[in-house]
């Protein structure tokens, strides 16, 4: 045996774990919810990889049918249905999770969140696709509607009541955060650690790439073309989310309206505001993008200690004034 084999594989066993078997990398990718799903792990072999994806694919399916509005027959939309008729109704555990998180982090952001936001969304969704602006009368019977403390919550039964009649879920500000922290969960019932988990521009990371200790690299841009106000972090074990407005909005009368919604108002956001949010995991990057989008940078720098082990970079352009603020683990 030569020196150099010797010293290469003492190096190997000291790098490895005693029984540790050499991770590769595999990558799946498959549409979902409306837009791209992207999963990229370290497995030991591709069958362990291609099982695992099997199994989170089928968690996303099921996840879909439970949370999505755009979906006839889904376990939400019959909720919404029963809204004002005084009914208790019984609903799966992950439909109950969802909707505790939802009406928690819309308390600690006074509403600046709120899951009953679905009557004003079904508005703003007819007036980007026909270029329409909702009448003030349709506005404001769609709010009447709307207000996460109509929803009540027994946690014995796990049975939910939506008392205002006309009510409308709308998981699409968390549900995309919450399936990747389910996607990661599958992958580590696999034996699988590190994993990087893209859904649409939710991003979760589990432990860092073995080649790459400080964790996986993503970078964070406007998407404006010549934009160079580029953030790169290095990911492991926290999830990452940009909400912004620009390639969703609607124009009307020369004015741009965001499709990040005030749910105050019930209408998009009136000037550009970009959040960026870093957080523990996937659910509370993905809804908290929205709570510091409507209460801009300013109060968002207050808001953020209501929501512990989150950090937030935010640009807004107002009145024609360019503002940012960023927690300082940012680094531009």
């Amino acid at each position: 045996m030569s020196l150099r084999f010797v010293i290469l594989f003492l190096l190997l066993g000291w790098l490895l774990p005693a029984g540790a078997q050499p991770l590769h990398r595999y990558s799946f990718h498959r549409g979902l919810m409306g837009t791209q799903f992207n999963v990229t792990v370290y497995a030991p072999d591709s069958l362990t990889a291609s099982r695992a994806n099997g199994a989170v694919s089928a968690r996303m399916d099921s996840l879909n049918q439970i949370m999505s509005d755009y979906l006839d027959g889904s376990e939400i939309n019959r909720l919404s249905a029963s809204s004002g008729s005084g009914q208790w109704v019984r609903v799966s555990p992950e439909l109950f999770d969802v909707l505790q998180k939802s009406v928690t982090i819309a308390r600690l952001s006074n509403g600046r969140f709120d899951p009953t936001i679905g009557p004003l969304s079904l508005l703003w969704r007819r007036a980007v696709r026909r270029k329409a602006f909702p009448s003030g009368k349709e506005r404001r019977r769609a709010r009447r509607s709307v207000g996460y403390r109509f929803i009540e919550l027994d946690s014995v039964t796990r049975s939910v009541r939506l008392r205002r009649a006309g009510m409308r879920l709308d998981m699409g500000g968390i549900g995309q955060g919450l399936a990747i922290d389910e996607a990661l969960a599958v992958l580590q019932g696999f034996g699988i650690r590190s994993a990087l988990i893209d859904l649409g521009g939710d991003v979760l990371a589990g432990d860092a790439p073995p080649d790459r200790p400080d964790g996986w690299r993503v970078a964070v841009s406007s998407g404006k073309a010549g934009d160079t106000d580029t953030l790169t972090v290095y990911l492991k074990n926290a999830a990452i989310t940009t909400s912004g407005d620009t390639y969703r909005y609607l124009e009307y009368n020369g004015r741009r309206y965001s499709h990040v919604m005030n749910p105050r108002s019930g209408l998009g956001l009136r000037h550009f505001v970009r959040a960026t949010v870093l957080a523990p995991d996937g659910y509370h990057a993905d809804a908290l993008t929205k709570v510091f989008s409507v209460a801009g940078w300013r109060k968002s720098r207050r808001l953020i200690s209501r929501f512990p082990g989150t950090k937030l970079y935010i640009l807004e352009n107002k009145n024609g004034r360019l503002r940012r603020w960023q927690s300082a683990e940012f680094r531009m």
